[in-house]
C-alpha cells in the first residue's frame, strides 16, 4: 500500500490483506539501513489473525521516497501521521508498534507523545540510550561498504555467522548485507547518528501509560541485553524475554520465537 505523508510516498506493506481500519493495527519498525521486509513472517500472521498490518518503510528506506528523518522525535511524529492517515486508533487505543533497534526507538517515542492511539509497543533489539561507537560513525558516512560489514558481523550470533538460518539454502549474512546494500547512499549514516543522539529514551520510558513488551537476544553485541534491563527498570508495565543464542538479528535468527513472543503480547 501507498500513501501520501508529508508530500512523499510512503510504502506500507499490509501482509497480503486489504488495511481495515476498525480492525486492532499492529505496526511494524525496522531499524537502521532495513526496510518492511525484515517482518516478513511477523506481519503476515498478525495479516491472517485479526490484525490490520502496516510494516511500514520509513522515508527514504526501501520503497519509500523522500529523505530519510534525522531525528527519533521525527520519526514518531511520522509515524503518528501515517496512523492519522489510514484512521486506525482513532476512537481508541487500538494500536501495537512493534520496532527493531532504531524502530524500537521510535516507538517508546511515538507512544509517549501520542498516547491515545497506542494500546501497547513491543521493543526488540533495543538499547536507552543507544549510542555508536565514533569508529562506526565515520565508517558509516565515509565508507559505507566497511560499515555495513563491520554491522552484519555484529548483529549476529556465532551461530548465525556460521549458517543458522531456518531456511535450507539460505545465508543470514548475504541476506541481510544484501538489504543494507539496497539502501540509498547516506542513509545508514542518519539512522546511526540519529540512534546516537536520541536522549529523551529514559523520560519518554517513564511517561508510558500503556503495557511494554521488551525482547532481547543473549549475544546480541550492538544493543546488550544490560541495557534492556536497564531500560525495563524504568517502565511501569514491562514484560522482558530474552531469547537465547540470539543476536541482534533476532527477526532473522530466531523467527518463530519473535513471533510467539509477540502473539502472546498482542494477540
Amino acid at each position: 500500500m501507498q500513501l501520501d505523508i508529508d508530500g512523499q510516498s510512503a510504502f506500507m506493506y499490509t501482509g497480503g490483506k486489504a488495511f481495515n481500519p476498525d480492525q486492532p493495527c499492529a505496526v511494524f519498525i525496522h531499524g537502521a539501513q532495513n526496510d518492511h521486509s525484515v517482518w516478513g513472517l511477523q506481519s503476515r500472521w498478525f495479516a491472517h489473525h485479526g490484525h490490520s498490518v502496516l510494516a511500514v518503510d520509513l522515508p527514504g528506506h526501501g520503497r519509500s521516497t523522500g529523505k530519510p528523518l534525522t531525528s527519533i522525535e521525527d520519526l514518531a511524529d511520522w509515524i503518528e501521521r501515517v496512523l492519522e492517515k489510514v484512521g486506525a486508533g482513532g476512537t481508541a487505543p487500538n494500536v501495537s508498534l512493534v520496532g527493531h533497534s532504531m524502530g524500537s526507538l521510535a516507538a517508546l517515542e511515538c507512544a509517549s507523545r501520542h498516547p491515545r492511539r497506542i494500546a501497547r509497543i513491543a521493543m526488540i533489539g533495543t538499547a536507552v540510550p543507544m549510542p555508536v561507537s565514533d569508529a562506526l560513525l565515520d565508517a558509516a558516512q565515509n565508507k559505507e561498504a566497511k560499515a555495513i560489514a563491520m554491522i552484519n558481523a555484529w548483529s549476529h550470533s556465532p551461530q548465525g555467522s556460521m549458517g543458522g538460518n531456518t531456511v535450507p539454502g539460505m545465508w543470514l549474512l548475504g541476506a541481510s548485507k544484501r538489504l543494507m546494500e539496497r539502501q540509498k547512499p547516506g542513509v545508514l549514516y542518519n539512522d546511526l547518528a540519529a540512534c546516537n543522539a536520541y536522549t529523551n529514551g529514559m523520560n519518554a520510558a517513564a511517561a508510558l501509560t500503556c503495557p511494554v513488551l521488551i525482547v532481547s537476544g543473549s549475544r546480541d553485541m550492538m544493543t546488550h541485553p544490560k541495557a534492556a534491563a536497564k531500560l525495563a527498570a524504568a517502565i511501569k508495565d514491562v514484560r522482558s524475554t530474552r531469547l537465547e543464542g540470539a543476536g541482534h538479528s533476532l527477526m532473522a535468527e530466531q523467527p518463530d520465537a519473535v513471533l510467539d513472543t509477540l502473539r502472546s503480547f498482542i494477540a
